[in-house]
């Protein structure tokens, strides 16, 4: 077996002259190669001593830097932590320089073949060419093999109906019947929730933050700012984030039912506070919790449990969830004329696959509506 030692530099923190060893080479031509390519690397100063680290002992290092670079919202963070944990399996003993293209490709086919969705997968991916990139750019690395990574694409099937493709949604008599029953039958706060969810659209995050001071009653205008992030479902612990995008930051236009339906909800929390006294921590929240941690925000979990109590007293479908009502919310505005565009404005959406189905699906069946009329009117004339 055949070796070289190369000298390539001083090192700049200690001065001392350093050096590269090769070794293995099963003929001196071999190493010889080696060594006037390493050279070549050092004369023209894109040598790189790539780093022994361990990919878990990078992946530990790296998420603290990415959190003081970027400044990521909470759910991203969690997101960053879960898609390292899920590569840990493949990579967390293996040295970062030693993961090739292949074993990383590896990876990825085999989490598809799990069956985690495209999204889930996606996300590690993301999560994955930021750990690598980041190791190059601090040359511990001289190539990163998540580079010309791909993700399988699912398998093309026939589908013989895009109905199964729809998301679950309320038509407007079964809305009216599940307002109705929660007029009739809820508890506190149920029907300012359920009315303010299908007059406005709005996210059930976005909804659980609201505060009173984003309410003009004057104007008629609900302003979305924030959303509430309790990703332990813990009421203590809720924080505060900027709403999902940058469209989402928005105004909502409501009419006087909504308007109505808050101002008596704000009668009823008023009294309550009174009666609660000092026990009541008033930060100014319109669905604030009353019986345990009195003046802290409901959770989405609640509202979800609301949702469910009330459907169980209806003959509606039981899979629908407070999120349904935001495509109720679509469907009804595209069978009020209103065009997909301002539907998008409203909901906070700069562009969204399902909304712009649920939108597709409801004006089809308008334009053949439209198209039996005309035919019934023609068959009674001819």
């Amino acid at each position: 077996m055949w070796s070289f030692v190369i000298d390539v530099g001083k090192d700049p923190e200690t001065g001392k002259r350093k050096q590269e060893f090769g070794s293995g080479f099963k003929t001196r031509q071999d190493a010889e190669a080696a060594a006037a390519a390493l050279i070549t690397e050092v004369n023209h100063g894109t040598f790189i001593k790539e780093s022994d680290i361990l990919f878990k002992e990078w992946a530990n290092d790296w998420l603290p830097l990415y959190i003081e670079r970027n400044g990521p919202k909470p759910g991203t963070i969690r997101l960053r932590q879960y898609s390292i944990k899920k590569l840990l399996p493949y990579f967390a003993s293996i040295k970062l320089k030693n993961i090739t293209e292949e074993m990383y490709q590896s990876a990825l086919n085999d989490l598809k073949d799990q069956d985690f969705s495209r999204s889930t997968i996606e996300g590690v991916h993301t999560t994955a060419k930021m750990i690598f990139k980041m190791a190059v750019s601090k040359k511990m690395l001289k190539i990163d093999p998540t580079t010309n990574a791909y993700i399988k694409k699912d398998e093309q099937i026939i589908i013989e109906s895009d109905e199964e493709e729809l998301p679950a949604f309320f038509e407007k008599e079964e809305l009216a019947l599940f307002l109705n029953t929660v007029r009739k039958k809820g508890l506190f706060m149920d029907n300012a929730i359920f009315t303010t969810l299908s007059y406005t659209g709005m996210r059930v995050g976005e909804l659980v933050a609201l505060k009173w001071k984003d309410i003009d009653f004057n104007k008629q205008t609900i302003h979305i700012t924030k959303t509430s992030y309790t990703p332990d479902n813990n009421t203590k612990k809720y924080q505060l984030v900027p709403p999902k995008t940058k469209s989402s930051r928005r105004k909502i236009a409501i009419d006087n039912i909504v308007i109505d339906t808050l101002m008596k909800h704000k009668e009823e929390q008023e009294k309550l506070i009174n009666h609660l006294g000092d026990s009541y921590l008033d930060k100014g929240y319109v669905f604030a919790n009353v019986y345990r941690h009195p003046g802290y925000p409901i959770l989405v979990k609640f509202v979800e449990s609301r949702m469910d109590r009330s459907l169980k007293k209806t003959v509606l479908n039981l899979r629908l969830t407070p999120h349904s009502l935001r495509h109720t919310h679509t469907s009804l505005l595209a069978e009020a004329g209103v065009g997909l565009e301002e539907i998008m404005d409203r909901l906070g959406h700069h562009d969204d696959e399902v909304t712009r189905k649920v939108y597709l699906h409801v004006t089809h069946e308008m334009k053949r509506e439209a198209s039996d009329k005309f035919s019934n009117l023609m068959s009674s004339l001819i």
